[in-house]
């Protein structure tokens, strides 16, 4: 192939970061069809902060690069402006609808997309976590319609699951071994050379796409069904009167032990992939059973917290109808603005069914995004609750900010702790 002129279809927690690494080697157009993120990123300034606003404002160009061959990113709404691009790396969400089945509109949308600008000898590559043979079967027949492009004879594709961690300033997109693959072996082997010029973990080439996007389905099915079973145990030493995080800590002394703490299970990846693997399983005939009961284990742990923290509250008599509690933490996972899929709401409905007022304070969310979300109301002003006292407090999230509070300055005569991450050193109970 020619020199790499690359297009990021898709630039949010895992397009902007990877077009960003790119651009420091080559003439990358990242591509959006939200306008108003385009302009906030033109502005030099990334609302997820996966990306560093003076990192982001250093890679930023101007002009079109593609155009001029010269290394950098460009972000942009236009169709044009990717045109020129022989690279395209498809980075959209991947989401599941209300009855939990897959829902690849986002891909068939951005497939159209590549579609109408891809020409010979171009290569598309999907980073979105599908399950096996979603890209062949899926989305490449939609780029052939658009294109009238014939499948690897005309245009090739290649498939590199994104590995993004959102928060985690320590394991970057660089700093995570990425598994490659490609439609033919020529194209597995360009698209391999193509992420090892920029990511220094290294990378695996996989032998067919199939592969790599069942290695990565797996991967967060794995981590899901691993804490659906500290969950459980989590509810039965509840019942025995026993600590789960003290059991964990001790089974921990042993080498060979999986480290994994109960919790809220929410996000854009563990929430939501298994049911990705469970669809594609279903289709040949199997009920995958292990897969999904981690699944409705860890779908009702935000309704088990809220009945914990009113038997909590019960025995302090305290009653329930009317009574405040603060929740802290509505994003899915600590110190990240994310709130997709987050299970901390199932905490807050819950409560609210048990007829408590329930206040929400999470400095890294924004209280709009949270409100057109989920219709739930948050604050992210420390002052909104400062002088306020609570009923119970609930730890949802461990948000660094969070773990400096005096929680027991909140907190009534009577009140109540719960700390669901098994952070807080003074809890009347956790998960």
């Amino acid at each position: 192939m020619k020199e790499f002129k690359i297009a990021v279809i898709g630039l949010g927690y895992v397009g902007l970061p990877l077009a960003r690494l790119f651009a420091t080697k080559y003439p990358v157009v990242g591509f959006d069809i939200n306008r108003k993120r385009v302009n906030e990123l033109i502005e030099g300034h990334d609302l997820t902060l996966e990306v560093e606003d003076d990192i982001l404002q250093s890679a930023l160009v101007k002009e079109n690069p593609l155009s001029h061959n010269k290394n950098g990113l460009y972000c942009s709404c236009d169709l044009d402006d990717i045109k020129e691009a022989n690279i395209y790396i498809v980075t959209v969400p991947t989401p599941v609808d209300k009855n939990n089945r897959p829902n690849l509109t986002p891909l068939v949308k951005a497939s159209e997309t590549v579609g109408k600008v891809i020409g010979k000898g171009d290569i598309v590559i999907y980073e979105s976590t599908v399950y096996p043979g979603a890209t062949e079967e899926d989305c490449i027949p939609v780029v052939e319609k658009t294109s009238g492009l014939k499948f690897n004879e005309d245009f090739f594709a290649g498939y590199s699951p994104e590995r993004i961690n959102p928060g985690d300033k320590q394991h970057t997109v660089e700093k995570i071994k990425k598994v490659t693959s490609g439609s033919t072996l020529e194209t597995g082997k360009i698209v391999n050379e193509l992420y090892s010029s920029v990511i220094t973990a290294g990378t695996h080439l996989a032998p067919t796409i199939k592969v790599a996007e069942a290695a990565k389905v797996i991967e967060n099915s794995q981590r899901d069904i691993n804490i659906a079973f500290v969950n459980e145990l989590a509810k039965i030493f509840n019942r025995m009167g026993i600590d789960t995080h003290a059991v964990l800590e001790a089974a921990g002394t042993k080498w060979n032990f999986l480290h994994f703490k109960p919790g809220l299970v929410g996000g854009h990846c563990i929430g939501v992939d298994p049911y990705y693997l469970a669809q594609k399983a279903q289709e040949y005939g199997y009920h995958p059973e292990i897969i999904l009961a981690g699944r409705r284990m860890n779908d009702t742990m935000g309704e088990y917290v809220a009945s914990q923290v009113v038997k909590c509250m019960i025995k302090k008599g305290v009653c329930i109808k009317g009574a405040h509690v603060l929740v802290l933490g509505i994003t899915f996972k600590e110190n990240c603005p994310d709130v997709r899929n987050t299970k901390a709401v199932d905490v807050v409905k819950s409560l609210e069914e048990y007829g408590v007022e329930v206040t929400v304070y999470d400095p890294w969310a924004n209280p709009v995004e949270v409100a057109y979300e989920y219709d739930v109301e948050s604050k992210n002003d420390f002052t909104s609750i400062a002088n306020n006292s609570y009923d119970a407090v609930v730890l949802s999230v461990a948000h660094k900010e969070f773990l400096e509070l005096n929680i027991s300055h909140l907190l009534k005569e009577k009140g109540t702790v719960y700390d669901v991450k098994g952070e807080l050193k003074e809890y009347d109970e956790r998960l």
